[in-house]
């Protein structure tokens, strides 16, 4: 069975609404750095929590282990997630990282709950999104991803071709901590992140993946290496 890629055009509140097919443009990618343990937290989680309820926006919750040390350990934080983080800092030349933020497009960053912002950043970037075909075809437990450039999508020289295995919902009643007595509702939260190939951007680029976990979305990520701009993000069905 094969199955196009998820992709919607952006819209922003108050603009009018243009039909779109199935896989004819990309969305945009919102990284959302957070943790069960921070008490400003909430606020960007629910925000993030509706962003995941439209279909022109990949909104990720990437959950970071620094927060682990005050008395609430959480189950979805991942130690690669912290480094990922502390790479767009490196990249944006900041000497401290924070919880909640958020990474639009991989590279405006946002501390803090700014919905404002975060529409203003998302539609920038929906007008400098690359175009490219990407299909996968299903087979069983393994998956084949195929990518390549439309007609004049002026891909970089080296493209990362990530893909990422994440969990749409799950609620957590959180026992100690800066949030301690709070029962939370997270989405998005990102289990796996793995790059799959680095892409000259030329020709067709076919790679093959293993299907997710029950319960799991995937999506598939193209960024520029730093980690720097994100390119594309689709939604794999």
């Amino acid at each position: 069975m094969t199955s196009w890629i998820k992709a919607g055009l952006f819209l922003v509140a108050g603009l009018a609404a243009s039909p779109s097919l199935a896989g004819e443009k990309p969305v945009v990618l919102v990284e959302l750095f957070t943790s069960q343990g921070c008490s400003s937290c909430p606020p960007a989680d629910a925000l993030l929590a509706e962003l995941a309820q439209r279909d022109d926006v990949l909104p990720l919750a990437l959950h970071v282990d620094y927060w682990d040390y005050i008395g609430w350990k959480d189950r979805f934080a991942r130690p690669e997630h912290t480094k990922r983080q502390k790479g767009y800092a490196h990249v944006a030349g900041a000497g401290t990282i924070y919880t909640p933020q958020m990474v639009v497009g991989g590279v405006d960053h946002v501390v803090g709950y700014k919905p404002m912002k975060i529409a203003d950043l998302m539609r920038k970037h929906e007008a400098a999104l690359a175009s490219v075909d990407v299909v996968a075809v299903h087979d069983g437990s393994v998956m084949q991803i195929k990518c390549k450039a439309k007609a004049g999508a002026n891909l970089p020289s080296e493209v990362y071709v990530d893909l990422v295995s994440y969990d749409p919902s799950e609620t957590v009643s959180i026992k100690h901590g800066e949030n301690a007595g709070e029962t939370i509702s997270y989405a998005n939260i990102v289990r796996d992140w793995r790059r799959l190939e680095t892409w000259d951007g030329k020709g067709e680029l076919v790679v093959d993946a293993m299907e997710p976990e029950e319960g799991l979305h995937m999506a598939l990520i193209l960024q520029e290496p730093g980690p720097g701009r994100v390119l594309a993000a689709y939604r794999i069905d």
